[in-house]
């Protein structure tokens, strides 16, 4: 739709705030009453610091701290959180959520993201990520952000990884926990998705995995602008 004429453009309207199914992971509506203790579990495990580091909360390792934060969260509109649910187990492994969403000009992004020891660089993160992106351009909107502390390295290293192009740096952006934040943007736009889109179906059939759960193929070999 880049250039499309958007004399007719109406805009889109915001997520619903309803579960979306996943084959590994189910992202939930984030609710106290469901996710509290599993939540609270993944966010105050060992490695915490290194896990909120660049998150606006400070680490969520006394539960009445956290207690309060998920409250607050889930009535939130914007930013619109989701727990990560494990579809083996039930339990909540993580969040992440809608943000700055933008139905005037179809823009949305993912953010506020913290993924659990049991989550993180597995094949349940990359899906956590999937329909969220896919959910965004089914629903009409143009452009899908994903925004770092440019000191985050493994969060650009992901965006990377997921599809994004980075677009530039907005030195001196914001001040988070009393530092400055230069802040890295990747974008991935409409017209771009339907070949990411296919690159992730084929990297989530459960036939590119081995008994042991290994991925045969990697996402990133069948990324439209790095086939081989």
């Amino acid at each position: 739709m880049t250039d499309a004429n958007l004399t007719n453009w109406t805009g889109v309207k915001p997520p619903r705030r309803e579960t979306i199914h996943g084959r590994y992971v189910d992202l939930e509506p984030l609710d106290p009453r469901l996710h509290s203790d599993s939540l609270f579990a993944a966010a105050s495990a060992d490695g915490s610091d290194e896990r909120f580091r660049y998150l606006p909360q400070m680490p969520q390792t006394a539960r009445e701290d956290f207690d309060e934060w998920i409250h607050t969260a889930s009535e939130s509109p914007d930013p619109l959180f989701f727990a990560v649910v494990d579809r083996s187990t039930g339990r909540a492994e993580g969040r992440q959520a809608l943000m700055r969403i933008d139905t005037n000009n179809g823009v949305i992004e993912i953010g506020n993201i913290l993924w659990g020891p049991a989550l993180s660089r597995t094949r349940g993160a990359t899906e956590a990520f999937f329909p969220f992106a896919d959910l965004a351009f089914a629903s009409g909107y143009r452009r899908f952000e994903w925004k770092c502390d440019n000191g985050n390295a493994p969060s650009k290293k992901a965006a990377t990884r997921f599809g994004f192009t980075f677009e530039g740096l907005f030195r001196q952006h914001l001040v988070i926990k009393g530092l400055n934040r230069d802040t890295a943007w990747f974008s991935i736009i409409d017209t771009e998705w339907p070949s990411l889109r296919a690159a992730y179906v084929q990297w989530l059939d459960e036939a590119n995995f081995d008994e042991a759960g290994e991925q045969k193929v990697s996402l990133s070999d069948l990324m439209p602008n790095r086939a081989q």
